[in-house]
């Protein structure tokens, strides 16, 4: 069994303790009541220049503990005053010691749109995510059947919010194509083994038609790496350990931009 493989089973344990909590036509009838979601996440990867999802993570099975001290918001906050055009939230408790009141905090305290990092694996999530304040959740299409997907971005788009479609293989850009994804995330770190390739970005954008927004997410860690995303027309880099470790995030976030 991989970690992807154990990722989805824990995430399917955590969602029937939630559905006890809070019965699945409760949360759904919570996420309805709130005002449609105006699809800020996917209109805020659409301008000219590559845009910048950075990501608030503690720890990832990967690489352990990144942050000790985990002062979330005033990450979160740091992004936001460096122009990061959305943020992403680990809300995954066991590998990534996410939690859903950091997502909840963080977006009802910054303006930019703020995507759920996490394993969805049951509609019952992308309802959370949208209670939580989440304008995002992520599909991974390894763990998902390419009917699921279809089925959760219809459920994205009731309610107003993006879908992060993540592919890590040609067959999985073509589920992803085939369900309706308008945002395709392509990951390049694999992970059943952890491996990391951003060629497997620049290998599978000649896949994607540009008017799917594309995605290039993880190993991502120089202007250099930016550049070359940049030039095969990615629309986002999605940057979490990088910017994590660095002490000035403005600072850094300038720096993969390429500003002097």
């Amino acid at each position: 069994m991989t970690i992807l493989d154990q990722l989805a089973d824990f995430a399917r344990e955590r969602t029937e303790k939630a559905k006890k909590k809070i019965p699945p036509e409760e949360i759904r009838r919570q996420a309805l009541a709130l005002p449609k979601g105006n699809f800020a996440f996917e209109n805020a990867l659409k301008k000219p220049d590559i845009s910048f999802i950075c990501e608030c993570k503690k720890a990832s099975p990967s690489k352990g503990l990144i942050a000790p001290d985990f002062p979330y918001l005033e990450i979160a906050k740091a992004y936001e005053a460096a122009g990061a055009d959305c943020i992403s939230v680990l809300t995954e408790p066991k590998w990534f010691l996410g939690n859903d009141a950091y997502l909840k905090e963080i977006a009802s305290t910054v303006s930019v749109p703020c995507l759920r990092k996490d394993f969805t694996v049951d509609e019952y999530m992308i309802y959370e995510a949208k209670v939580l304040g989440a304008s995002a959740v992520l599909l991974i299409c390894s763990i998902l059947s390419e009917e699921q997907i279809k089925e959760y971005i219809s459920i994205c788009d009731e309610l107003g919010i993006s879908a992060l479609v993540e592919a890590h293989d040609e067959s999985e850009v073509q589920a992803a194509l085939h369900a309706g994804a308008r945002i395709i995330g392509v990951n390049n770190r694999n992970l059943k083994d952890f491996s990391v390739n951003t060629d497997n970005s620049r290998r599978l954008r000649e896949r994607i038609p540009r008017g799917v927004l594309f995605v290039s997410e993880s190993g991502v860690k120089t202007a250099g790496d930016v550049a070359k995303l940049r030039q095969i027309g990615a629309d986002a880099v999605l940057i979490g350990e990088t910017l994590m470790r660095a002490a000035d995030k403005r600072a850094k976030l300038d720096e993969l931009r390429g500003v002097v």
